[in-house]
């Protein structure tokens, strides 16, 4: 599970647990009055209902609200049961009329701020009014302890204090989670940039390798074409020439599919720098200051190369950390990275493996693996001087 569902699926149960606490409150308001004899199942029994009927819209609710979506007939179908309940079930806050509460909690998402204070007050006014005539006719169990006067003050005390946090709270939830979709999705579209301009990259120095052998073929074999009528020994050596040219762009295309064209350590780390802070990803780079030895600047920038590609792809990375020194008996190379999303390291393909068999067919090695935290570390070493 990535980083975004994890924190969806927090923000949802933050939510739901609105409904946890319905169903406490219920409970404790179920017992305080079976304790003062004032439990009618007349109304007691329409206002579970309406509570259980409640309780199953409100994550399809929720799940809109998340989605980015207001779910205009879900929220009025609830507000009715809301309602019912709380008017049925005699109009405690602790108790049935904390469906009015959670109610309001969704109803706010995703709509505007003045809307929203219209909702607070007419859920305050509602709430203060079933328990208001529930303590008139007798069955507030507040009313029953407390008396007309104090019930009232009290009805009107909690539901203000809940009709002014409970919307403000749960906007910031989903407001944070919606930041957070779009930092991601900010962020994927920053890799699919890097990864297309690394393609791109790939094929300008494809065209710059081939290019120029298969321009030159096309202008030899029409001159060859030309000479066949009247110069045969003159074409035929034409054709050599061309047959040449073939034979050097076919290695060369060859060399540049399978990576053994060699590569400026330099410029690839340069390259690599800048397509990783395009894609967010802070990168730092140390190399040493000497001069590589002979034959090792080429190799590790197929490795980096290789590694860079693998942080894009397979991880969601914050940081990368490309590192190189070498003694008189080995050189090394380490990338180090976070945000790695997978644990098994065969996840990230071929290239890895591509990597280490031409390293060991130099007498290096290569290990990559998780590490703790949540990074990976990329490590390759040649002994010196160079083999193969």
């Amino acid at each position: 599970m990535d980083a975004i569902t994890r924190a969806r699926r927090f923000t949802w149960k933050m939510l739901l647990s609105n409904i946890v606490m319905l169903w406490l409150v219920i409970l404790f308001q179920t017992g305080a009055a079976i304790e003062v004899g004032r439990l009618y199942w007349w109304s007691a029994g329409p206002a579970l209902i309406a509570a259980v009927l409640f309780t199953w819209l409100f994550p399809k609710m929720v799940n809109a609200a998340l989605d980015r979506r207001y779910p205009t007939r879900m929220v009025v179908v609830a507000a009715v049961l809301a309602v019912v309940g709380t008017g049925v079930g005699g109009g405690e806050t602790i108790g049935y009329g904390f469906m009015l509460i959670c109610w309001l909690a969704v109803a706010t998402l995703n709509i505007p701020r003045r809307m929203s204070f219209l909702l607070s007050g007419l859920t305050f006014v509602v709430g203060v009014g079933f328990g208001a005539l529930s303590a008139v006719i007798g069955t507030s169990v507040m009313a029953a302890e407390m008396g007309l006067q104090a019930s009232m003050i009290y009805y009107a005390i909690i539901y203000g204090f809940f009709c002014g946090i409970m919307p403000p709270s749960t906007r910031m939830s989903v407001w944070i989670w919606m930041l957070a979709e779009e930092a991601h999705e900010g962020r994927e579209a920053h890799t699919r940039l890097a990864l297309a301009e690394e393609r791109l990259r790939f094929a300008r120095d494809l065209h710059d390798l081939v290019g120029h052998q298969l321009s030159a073929i096309a202008v030899k074999t029409e001159l060859a074409t030309r000479l066949s009528d009247v110069d045969i020994d003159a074409a035929q050596a034409e054709m050599a020439e061309v047959n040449r040219l073939t034979r050097k762009a076919l290695k060369e295309l060859r060399q540049a599919v399978r990576g053994y064209r060699e590569l400026d350590l330099t410029a690839e780390l340069n390259s690599v720098k800048g397509v990783l802070e395009a894609a967010g990803v802070r990168c730092e780079v140390g190399i040493p200051y000497r001069e590589l030895p002979a034959g090792v600047g080429p190799v590790f920038a197929y490795v980096v190369r290789e590694a860079v590609t693998n942080v894009l792809k397979h991880s969601t990375a914050s940081f990368c950390e490309i590192t190189i020194r070498f003694t008189e008996q080995e050189a090394e190379l380490r990338v180090h990275n976070d945000g790695v999303t997978r644990p098994q390291e065969a996840d990230l393909g071929t290239g890895l493996t591509g990597m280490r068999e031409r390293l060991a067919s130099l007498g290096g090695r290569l290990t990559a693996h998780p590490t703790a935290g949540g990074q990976f570390l990329l490590n390759a070493v040649v002994s010196l001087p160079l083999g193969g």
